[in-house]
C-alpha cells in the first residue's frame, strides 16, 4: 500500500518535469539568430553594378528640359493640381503625371508616340530618349524616375507590410531594416524571395547567417519583390502549444484533481 501511495505522489513530479523539458527545448539557439557568422568568408572586393529594369505596370515620371523651355514643353505631360485642403485650395499642389508601361513594355509619349522602355534600366532609357529627342530639341535633358517602386515583407519581422521606396537600389538587408528587423523567431538561414521575371514568378533563398549572401546576384531588390521570413521551430511549436493550451490546462487540472482525490 505504501508503494502505491509513493507512486501516486511521484506522478505530478514526473508531469511537471516533462512540461519543463518541453518548454526548455523551445528556446532559439544562439547560432540560429546571429547574422554573418562566417570566419572564413569569401571577400567582396567590389559590389556588383546594379540597376533595376523597367517592367510592365511600372509608373514612370519623365521630365524633359532644355535651354529653350518652349522647345521642350510639347514633350512633357501637363502637371495636375491636387487640392488637399481649404488652406491651399487657391494654390493647389502640382504633381507630375506618370507614364504606364504596358504589357509589351511601351509607353505613350507626347509627339513621339509609342516608345518601348520596358526591359531598359533608367540610364539606358535616359540615353535612348535623349538620342531620340535630339532630332527635335537642342541638348535635351531627360530625368526619369520610377514612381511605384514597392516591396512587400511578410512573416517573422517586427513591421510586416508593403513599403514604397524612393531609392531604386535597395539591398535585402536594407529592406529588412525598414521592416524593423527579424523577430527572434525568424529563420535567418532561409529567407524566401519571390520575384517576377518576364511574366513568371522566380524563387530565391538567402542565408543571412553567412556573409556570402552579399555575393548573391539577387541581393539587390527590384520593384514588387516579396520577401517572406519563415518562423523557426520554436515559434511553430509555440503556436501549436497556444492552440492547445486550453486542452492542456484542462488535462493538467483533471489529473491534479484525480490525484488529490486518490491521495486523500
Amino acid at each position: 500500500m505504501t508503494r502505491i501511495f509513493n507512486q501516486l505522489q511521484l506522478k505530478p513530479i514526473f508531469l511537471l518535469a516533462f512540461i519543463c523539458l518541453i518548454l526548455s527545448s523551445c528556446g532559439a539557439k544562439r547560432e540560429s539568430i546571429v547574422y554573418f557568422q562566417d570566419e572564413n568568408a569569401t571577400p567582396i572586393n567590389k559590389l556588383p553594378d546594379f540597376e533595376i529594369k523597367f517592367k510592365p505596370d511600372d509608373l514612370l515620371t519623365i521630365d524633359v528640359s532644355a535651354i529653350d523651355p518652349d522647345a521642350a514643353r510639347p514633350f512633357n505631360l501637363p502637371a495636375v493640381s491636387y487640392n488637399t485642403n481649404a488652406v491651399d485650395f487657391a494654390q493647389g499642389t502640382l504633381k507630375m503625371q506618370t507614364y504606364l508601361v504596358d504589357k509589351q513594355g511601351y509607353i505613350e509619349f507626347p509627339v513621339l508616340g509609342s516608345v518601348k522602355l520596358g526591359g531598359l534600366s533608367r540610364s539606358e532609357a535616359n540615353l535612348f530618349l535623349k538620342n531620340t529627342l535630339k532630332e527635335y530639341i537642342k541638348d535635351p535633358i531627360v530625368n526619369i524616375r520610377l514612381a511605384n517602386f514597392t516591396i512587400t515583407i511578410l512573416g517573422e519581422v517586427n513591421k510586416p507590410g508593403t513599403y514604397g521606396l524612393q531609392d531604386e537600389k535597395v539591398s535585402l538587408t536594407e529592406a529588412l531594416g525598414l521592416a524593423g528587423d527579424l523577430t527572434i523567431y525568424g529563420r535567418r538561414d532561409n529567407i524566401f524571395l519571390i520575384r517576377e521575371i518576364d511574366g513568371e514568378n522566380k524563387y530565391f533563398k538567402f542565408d543571412l547567417t553567412s556573409i556570402n549572401v552579399m555575393n548573391s546576384p539577387s541581393f539587390y531588390l527590384t520593384q514588387n519583390d516579396v520577401i517572406y521570413i519563415e518562423p523557426n521551430k520554436a515559434k511553430v511549436r509555440s503556436s501549436n502549444y497556444n492552440q492547445n493550451n486550453v486542452v492542456l490546462i484542462s488535462a493538467i487540472a483533471t489529473l491534479a484533481t484525480i490525484t488529490a482525490i486518490i491521495l486523500n
